[in-house]
């Protein structure tokens, strides 16, 4: 989900180090990896280090480092289990539960409300009897009673609704069984509702291991104006706009790590869901289009035939099509009917949730999603008249179509029929199949954040991670992918190169950490713990660290075993240790468990005994790692005959001391020596980055 200032944040994120910089220098010396050995720059060839220990400076450490504090033995020691193995992936006896959902609802244009019924298949599948059931009543975040609004500051927030009083309200719940004339419906009456959750109480306790049960439940709520940037209403104007979310009761997921997941709905953080199929009506006044999750059902009864002839020209072109456009707006050409309402059908399978928008005010256009499978889907805009231009909502489908068909080539190919953009008042949210984002957002702002929200298919969407307690685990993920979607797209259209400074300040002036409920944090650490830091991690994981093959292929094998399951953080470290065969456990205490900062500095430059003219017999170079954060060294030698060469040193240097040594083979006077020359880590102290030889 997009959070208040995410366009600026994404924007430093998805631009930012999406490019080293190349020294085009005809002295400049090839880049080498220096580990416990010294470096012969200028014949390119490794020397064995003079002695086991020969390169410590001394047994002293740096004030603010402490080796084992990082290098951990114990972190992240617990051993696997049937469930979860220890390798990261799902253990032979994995199991989770589902639920299918059957939905009707109704919109009434007059009170702004939803008038449904749900109708849940769920499906036991742990080892365990259940004598309740919890389901997810999400919309009583929006009650005046609800913890979420006594949460909200008094001048309001975007998670929050002080002026408005909604709810879902809850008609009857029903259990629904197969009888000898057909479906038999029986009352249920032991039902509790607290806050944003509801427990069925089971006179019958479903059976472990496969068991399956019916709930039916009829319920209405008032539509919120502004639901905590997720879903709501905007007046443009040829109508007002629809997007409708967490309009229905979902179940908790049950699992093997906690049983009942029963966070309630507060307005931040997100969703944790099971996955399962579907299949949703909503009836709305015939003059409305309605984009919903998944593939429309029930074409001829909705949609005109030049409607449905364009939409097929459209499935074979990769440049958009206009299904209706700015002159046809609200005519009584582009729906069947003149008056009454009329109820489109969408399916959507293998889901963890649905969602749809509604409006008289809709352009649409639509084109051909290639996928990598050589299926093909569809990318579709839905906007307002208001932002049809090119600078504007004008390219939306180009975006969405850009953005499935990377993710989909270099992740997981995209599971579901169709990818809808809705313009609307929500600023950013995302769901299966279609998202919502700002109405009033324009080139590169709207690029980023439709590629931000579609990101969101593959995380948690696809690899479904617990929202409510990791929000890092998708909008980090996401965010770390939008990366190379935005390096991508158009040959870099929208590309800029940026720093992590943001990062830096932060550090400096919070020790707030990743590993925190996203309700637990103050609304203006989100963007950065959240987002912004776990997605630079990656970034320089897969840059700096590792590279991109070993990454790529770890990465890749965590999504492959999670896909449409329940992953958690550990699940995820420990399937990018294995797949890169690093113990990575010091990287993923530092950036995630961790508020330390990274201050690594060049002190010292000596040359070998016996130069009667410095630098030509080589220099020994000592660096420092100053606080408590350690990341691999990039290190820039300047000579005074025009040489320049790079050296790279893994993280490891810092397993024992704080202070380290290497020999560099210089050929004539070192000008300067400087660490991190791209400036592509977050080092606090930029100032003692760099040796002057003016200074020795």
């Amino acid at each position: 989900m997009k959070i208040a200032s995410t366009i600026t944040i994404l924007s430093l994120v998805i631009s930012g180090h999406l490019a080293k910089a190349q020294n085009n220098s005809k002295d400049t010396q090839k880049v080498k990896t220096v580990t416990s050995g010294t470096l012969d720059t200028s014949k390119g060839k490794m020397r064995r280090a003079r002695g086991s220990f020969g390169n410590f400076v001394d047994k002293t450490q740096t004030p603010g480092y402490i080796p084992h504090e990082t290098f951990d033995p114990t972190f992240m020691y617990e051993p696997g289990q049937p469930y979860r193995s220890g390798s990261g992936a799902p253990g032979p006896m994995y199991w989770q539960n589902r639920a299918d959902y059957k939905i009707a609802a109704t919109l009434d244009t007059n009170t702004k409300s939803i008038i449904g019924t749900v109708e849940i298949t769920y499906t036991n599948n742990s080892p365990d009897e259940l004598n309740y059931l919890w389901l997810q009543l999400d919309q009583n975040l929006f009650s005046t009673s609800s913890r979420g609004h006594f949460k909200t500051p008094i001048g309001g927030g975007r998670f929050g609704n002080v002026e408005f009083s909604g709810g879902d309200s809850i008609s009857s719940v029903s259990i629904v069984k197969n009888g000898a004339k057909g479906p038999e419906t029986t009352a249920i009456t032991d039902y509790v509702i607290t806050d944003t959750r509801m427990q069925i109480r089971l006179k019958t306790p479903m059976k472990a291991k496969g068991d399956k049960m019916t709930i039916k439940i009829a319920y209405s709520f008032k539509i919120p104006p502004d639901g905590s940037d997720r879903m709501g209403m905007t007046e443009t104007q040829k109508g007002r706009i629809y997007e409708i979310a967490q309009w229905y009761p979902r179940m908790c997921v049950y699992d093997e790590v906690e049983g009942w997941n029963i966070e309630p709905y507060l307005g931040a953080a997100e969703f944790y869901l099971e996955y399962g199929d579907i299949d949703f009506s909503v009836t709305v006044p015939s003059d409305m289009i309605v984009a919903g999750s998944g593939e429309l059902q029930n074409p001829t009864e909705v949609l005109t035939q030049t409607e449905i002839d364009r939409l097929n020209k459209a499935k074979a072109s990769d440049a958009k099509v206009t299904i209706v456009g700015v002159d046809e707006i609200g005519k009584p050409s582009t729906h069947l009917k003149s008056n009454g309402n009329v109820t489109w059908h969408y399916k959507i399978s293998n889901t963890r949730d649905a969602s749809w928008a509604c409006s008289t005010a809709f352009i649409w256009d639509a084109a051909r999603i290639n996928l990598p499978t050589g299926k093909k889907c569809m990318s579709m805009s839905f906007y307002p008249i208001e932002c049809k231009d090119d600078s504007s909502w004008g390219r939306s489908t180009e975006y969405v179509k850009a953005s499935i068909e990377f993710y989909s080539k270099t992740y997981y190919v995209f599971p579901w029929p169709c990818a809808s953009n809705i313009a609307g008042n929500v600023h950013g949210m995302e769901y299966p199949g279609i998202v919502f984002c700002g109405w009033k957002s324009k080139m590169s702002q709207l690029f980023f954040v439709t590629t931000h929200e579609f990101g969101h298919n593959w995380f948690p969407m696809l690899v479904g991670s617990n929202e409510r307690k990791y929000a890092w685990m998708d909008e980090g993920f996401n965010t770390f992918i939008n990366i190379y979607s935005g390096q991508n797209f158009n040959k870099g259209e929208y590309n800029k190169a940026q720093t992590p400074d943001q990062l830096i300040g932060f550090a400096k002036r919070d020790s707030n950490v990743v590993m925190t409920y996203e309700d637990c944090m103050p609304q203006r650490d989100i963007g950065m713990l959240c987002y912004f830091k776990p997605g630079e991690a990656l970034y320089l994981l897969r840059e700096y660290v590792v590279g991109h093959d070993r990454f790529d292929y770890a990465f890749h094998s965590y999504i492959n075993r999670w896909a449409f399951k329940h992953p958690t953080p550990k699940d995820f470290f420990r399937s990018m240790n294995e797949g890169t065969g690093e113990d990575l456990n010091w990287f993923w205490k530092e950036w995630i468990f961790k508020s330390w900062q990274l201050d690594q500095s060049v002190s010292e430059v000596k040359y070998s005994a016996g130069d009667t003219v410095n630098g030509t017999k080589g220099a020994e170079i000592t660096i420092k790692n100053n606080k408590q954060m350690v990341m691999p060294v990039i290190i820039e030698v300047k000579e005074s005959n025009g040489h320049t060469g790079r050296v790279t040193l893994p993280a490891e240097i810092w397993q024992a001391l704080g202070v380290w040594k290497f020999h560099y083979n210089s050929t004539s006077t070192i000008t300067s020596v400087t660490i991190d020359p791209d400036k592509v880590m977050p080092d606090a102290d930029r100032s003692n980055n760099t040796w002057p030889a003016t200074t020795n």
